[in-house]
């Protein structure tokens, strides 16, 4: 029976095994033994997860005012394993928030988005704003006191944006304020409009890898180390497989130990005392409370813009000047104020 099936598809795909160790082979340099080098694979591999919990998720949810707080209730509550599947999602998106920005820190810190990879530099900028922004709208979802609070500060800090803040403000709410039609708008961009951008910025992603190659990098104290190279397959598949089975466990421990739980219902005629952000936006609501409303979003802005065009202007800088790492200082300095932003909004209580 098993050789019938093999032979069935055998005639109908007709690949040998030398053929299809000759399209996955793909020699890769010696230092991705390092699991750190592994962080690329990290947040494909959650994304996936993502993808199969939030439509196990979605079977139950209900996009409205009416009936999104009730169905998150119930999910968590009553359905058969739903507060697992729950904290499976909860977790997952933030280890793939958290994966994606080291990942780019890494891409970063080893000028790995040199030329000739200024174009997989730009994608990957567009894939982290666009993990940003599932975070964002999956936790506005749940229709909590906070979430409710956040999506409307979120849409205002929006709408301060010169020129295109009020459309920006208007697409997200469906509307001038937060509305009926609102959460509906969110589903849609977390469930459908987002993953499938993603989905696409991974392909370009991984071809630009393929055509490219994988950037050589070597430990200055030990360069030998780092000399030659490994099969993708079965070698580094394996180092991905062992990094997805720990994440599982990682994910299993967390949802069970720390399952999701349920705030408040959101009440749009009582204001919180206290609004607050999920973890990787307390960045940009220090940075909104250190500063004005307009200089705080043209400063923002102004450094989204800088990181998306970062590897131009390093080349600018290394061909113009005698700094050839300045990069690595100023990543070392936007990297402990990020830190410490976060680290400090996250421990004052308003």
């Amino acid at each position: 029976m098993v050789e019938a099936v093999f032979k069935f598809f055998r005639e109908r795909i007709p690949l040998s095994g030398d053929q299809l160790r000759e399209l996955t082979n793909e020699p890769v340099p010696n230092h991705l033994k390092r699991w750190w080098f592994c962080l690329g694979g990290t947040p494909a591999y959650l994304f996936v997860v993502q993808i199969i919990t939030g439509i196990l998720l979605a079977f139950y949810y209900q996009a409205s005012p009416a009936g999104a707080y009730d169905s998150v209730q119930y999910i968590t509550e009553h359905a058969s394993y739903g507060w697992f599947l729950r904290g499976l999602h909860k977790w997952a998106a933030t280890l793939m928030i958290a994966s994606v920005i080291l990942h780019q820190m890494r891409v970063y810190f080893t000028g790995a988005y040199r030329k000739p990879r200024e174009l997989n530099w730009l994608v990957g900028m567009c894939l982290l704003m666009c993990t940003l922004m599932v975070g964002f709208t999956g936790y506005s979802l749940v229709y909590e006191q906070l979430s409710f609070w956040g999506a409307t500060v979120g849409a205002n800090i929006s709408d301060g944006v010169p020129l295109v803040g009020g459309f920006m403000k208007r697409m997200m709410l469906a509307g001038d304020v937060y509305n009926d039609r609102t959460l509906s708008r969110f589903f849609l961009l977390h469930a459908a409009v987002l993953p499938v951008a993603m989905v696409g910025l991974l392909v370009v992603h991984i071809t630009l890898i393929r055509l490219q190659g994988v950037t050589e990098f070597k430990d200055a104290k030990e360069p030998e180390r780092d000399e030659g190279t490994f099969n993708f397959f079965p070698d580094h598949f394996y180092t991905e497989i062992i990094c997805g089975l720990v994440i599982m466990i990682l994910l299993a421990g967390l949802a069970t130990i720390l399952p999701a739980t349920m705030g408040p219902r959101a009440d749009p005629l009582t204001t919180p005392e206290v609004i607050k952000p999920e973890w990787f936006f307390y960045v940009t609501f220090r940075w909104l409370k250190l500063f004005s409303g307009t200089a705080a979003i043209l400063s923002m802005g102004f450094i989204v813009v800088a990181m998306f065009l970062w590897p131009f202007i390093d080349g600018e800088i290394r061909k113009r000047t005698r700094f050839q790492e300045a990069s690595v200082w100023i990543g070392i300095v936007a990297t402990l104020c990020l830190i410490g932003l976060t680290v400090w909004e996250g421990a004052v209580e308003h």
